[in-house]
């Protein structure tokens, strides 16, 4: 189709060079005709080549969603232990409190 717009814009330009030096304006009328006619043709090209990438696109989600419904696989540590241990909120204040008071001692002994 994109060749067609292109022989369509080679043939309104002709036209138009015709019509511009003969003075003619049925000639002039097969230049804009042409024009339009190629300026159609090139956007039902554009919708169509959107509408395939879509429907491949589609196809792509289609296919990976399958793949992932039938293989499904779940990974479980195999020590529970490794897991990282929650430190209750106490102890997190207890710790703050501490590296507070190191931080007096050392900025005190350096003071002095």
């Amino acid at each position: 189709m994109l060749i067609v717009a292109l022989v369509l814009a080679v043939i309104g330009l002709a036209a138009l060079v015709t019509a511009v030096v003969t003075s003619n304006e049925l000639i002039a009328w097969v230049c804009i005709g042409a024009s339009v006619l190629g300026v159609v043709l090139l956007i039902v090209d554009a919708l169509r080549e959107r509408n395939r990438r879509d429907d491949d696109e589609d196809e792509d989600d289609e296919s990976v969603a399958s793949s992932d419904a039938t293989d499904v696989v779940e990974d479980y540590p195999d020590d529970p232990t490794s897991q990282l241990d929650v430190i209750p909120s106490d102890d997190v204040t207890a710790a703050n409190a501490l590296s507070d008071d190191s931080a007096d001692d050392d900025r005190g002994a350096s003071k002095g």
